[in-house]
């Protein structure tokens, strides 16, 4: 894939933060703009890095997660092409909250911290639409917890199909949403806090009822009218 001013302006326009900005606007912010590739297992940056830089996926996949004490994997998120991060980059001085790993060869468009702070500063009106992702983000984030907190493992279970559905979803002939991204059941598990063990008997179980199916590749296909039903 090219990566030139065109491809990256594009790139960047399709991201909630820039998407309502006109080219002229765009000009001066793609000019802050670099690229580079990663390898596939590959380490963007560690928790507890210095944060330097914020990053946009041109191509390929991006695992952002955590580690505990006892090395024990949290995945806070699987980022696809368009998607944005460290969210918190821009604004906080601290360090890396999470480790990002290349899933899939990965060509990433990254904008320097400071640069871009020093560039805020003149255009007030980034900083509004900068404002408005972090609080989406923020309110993803409470709506996770609820989950944790308010429903049991079963229900979280399908809770995170859903979200999958809606983030990773495309609707089939059938009226029905496929999951384009693989997810293994460990990786499941690591989203929710939950065991892999746990995270299979409900997929069986979600099959048995005719909830969900899997195709040949091994890609979820989910009845969501119905696991919705089954939330209620």
């Amino acid at each position: 894939m090219t990566v030139n001013t065109q491809s990256i302006q594009e790139l960047l326009q399709k991201v909630p933060l820039f998407k309502d900005l006109t080219d002229y606007e765009m000009e001066p912010i793609v000019d802050l703009a670099k690229h580079r590739m990663y390898r596939h297992g590959t380490h963007i940056f560690m928790q507890g890095d210095p944060l330097t830089n914020v990053y946009f996926i041109h191509q390929g996949k991006v695992k952002i997660y955590k580690t505990d004490f006892h090395g024990k994997e949290q995945i806070v998120n699987v980022l696809q092409p368009g998607d944005m991060f460290p969210h918190q980059g821009f604004f906080r001085q601290d360090d890396c909250p999470a480790h990002s790993e290349v899933l899939e060869d990965a060509i990433l468009i990254y904008i320097p911290i400071k640069t871009f702070e020093n560039f805020l500063i003149t255009h007030p009106e980034i900083c509004i639409k900068l404002f408005r992702v972090l609080g989406d983000k923020i309110m993803d984030l409470q709506n996770r917890l609820e989950e944790k907190i308010l429903h049991n493992t079963y229900e979280q279970i399908i809770m995170l199909l859903l979200r999958l559905a809606k983030d990773y979803g495309k609707e089939t002939k059938d009226e029905m949403i496929k999951i384009n991204t693989h997810f293994t059941n460990r990786e499941l598990a690591n989203m929710i806090g939950s065991s892999r063990e746990t995270v299979s008997r409900t997929l069986t179980q979600l099959k048995k009822q005719n909830l969900i199916t899997a195709d040949k590749s091994g890609s979820f296909i989910l009845d969501t009218d119905a696991l919705e039903e089954e939330l209620f």
